[in-house]
C-alpha cells in the first residue's frame, strides 16, 4: 500500500466534508456535492477497503474490543485540521468497546498526515496504526 497515495486520498476526502460542512442545506450547491463526496467514499471503500479492514481488524485486536468492524469511510474525521478531535466533538470516528478499557468511552478515528488511526479516549488520544 502507499502511503503517500492513500494520504491523498484521504484528504480529498475530508476537503470535501470541509466544503460541505460550510454549505447550507438550502444551498443549491448542497446535494451535489454531497453526491460527489459520497461518490470519493465509495472509491476510497473499493481502492483501501480490504487493507485499511484489515488494519481495523488489528487495531480492535489491539484494544481487545469485539464491535463489529464497519467500512473504513465510517472511521474518517470530519475535518483536515482534527479541530473537533481536539474540541472533543463527539461524532468523530467509531465508538468502540473494550475489554481492555472497561466502561470508557472511546472512539476510533481515521485522520491524514500521516494516515493513521487514533483512539480517542475521553481527554487523549493515542495513535494505534500509522501507515507506512
Amino acid at each position: 500500500m502507499n502511503a503517500d497515495t492513500l494520504n491523498k486520498d484521504l484528504i480529498a476526502i475530508l476537503e470535501k466534508k470541509s466544503e460541505l460542512n460550510k454549505l447550507d442545506y438550502n444551498d443549491a450547491r448542497y446535494d451535489d456535492m454531497e453526491e460527489q463526496l459520497h461518490d470519493m467514499e465509495d472509491d476510497f471503500n473499493e481502492t483501501y477497503g480490504d487493507y485499511l479492514e484489515d488494519v481495523l481488524e488489528d487495531v480492535h485486536g489491539k484494544i481487545k474490543s469485539d464491535a463489529d468492524i464497519l467500512l473504513p469511510t465510517a472511521y474518517i474525521a470530519s475535518s483536515l485540521d482534527g479541530k473537533e478531535l481536539e474540541e472533543g466533538e463527539e461524532s468523530e470516528g467509531v465508538w468502540v468497546e473494550s475489554d481492555k478499557f472497561p466502561g470508557v468511552e472511546m472512539r476510533l478515528v481515521l485522520v491524514a498526515n500521516p494516515p493513521r488511526v487514533l483512539l480517542i479516549l475521553s481527554d487523549q488520544e493515542r495513535v494505534l496504526w500509522t501507515a507506512e
